[in-house]
């Protein structure tokens, strides 16, 4: 056996890796039909109609007379015009809240239908879900670090340690059912750094 020099070694091997590498993609099958994304993972698309999260109506489209007029907020997920729930992800969780028109500022009342306005359900703090309402405040609250946002002005953050207001779904409604105009108007989640 012959004696290498260690740096030939080391280079051969940084070639074979390089090579192998390279050619990695051509060895992976390539994409079938059923490789599709998943449906439900997909974020609210124009069309989309809204479903209970949880209770009794669980997975039944919710209407505008299901959510009391000032509050609070409900939980749901957005649901295709085929009934597919998009509850693949956390990120697509929403709140609805029947606010009324009073006090709300103009870009507020450009995304709301019938009284209501749509947000992420995600906190912009460390993703907790804004799933309780503060009725003194008459706004949403996330129940992990206490980050409170108002519902008239965009979701803006009124207190606590969230960095951003939640980004808004613009919505429209068809004979009471709330449906989704657009996809978010801004990142969902928590803030990186």
């Amino acid at each position: 056996m012959q004696d290498r020099d260690p740096n030939e070694v080391a280079l051969s091997r940084r070639a074979v890796l390089g090579a192998g590498l390279a050619a990695g993609p051509l060895l992976i099958s390539p994409a079938r039909a059923d490789d599709a994304p998943d449906p439900t993972a997909a974020p609210p698309q124009p069309g989309d109609h809204f479903v209970f999260l949880t209770g009794p109506k669980a997975n039944q489209p919710v209407l505008v007379e299901d959510l009391p007029l000032g509050g609070p907020q409900m939980q749901a997920f957005p649901a295709a015009p085929d009934g597919t729930v998009r509850n693949g992800t956390r990120l697509n969780l929403v709140i609805l809240a029947r606010i009324g028109d009073d006090g709300v500022d103009d870009v507020t009342r450009g995304h709301m239908a019938d009284g209501v306005v749509a947000y992420s359900g995600v906190c912009t703090h460390q993703a907790c879900p804004v799933n309780m309402w503060s009725k003194d405040a008459h706004a949403f609250v996330c129940s992990c670090h206490g980050s409170v946002y108002d519902p008239r002005n965009g979701a803006e953050v009124l207190d606590g340690p969230a960095p951003r207001h939640l980004a808004a779904l613009p919505l429209a409604s068809k004979d009471g059912m709330l449906l989704a105009v657009g996809g978010f108007t801004g990142r969902v989640g928590m803030q990186m750094s």
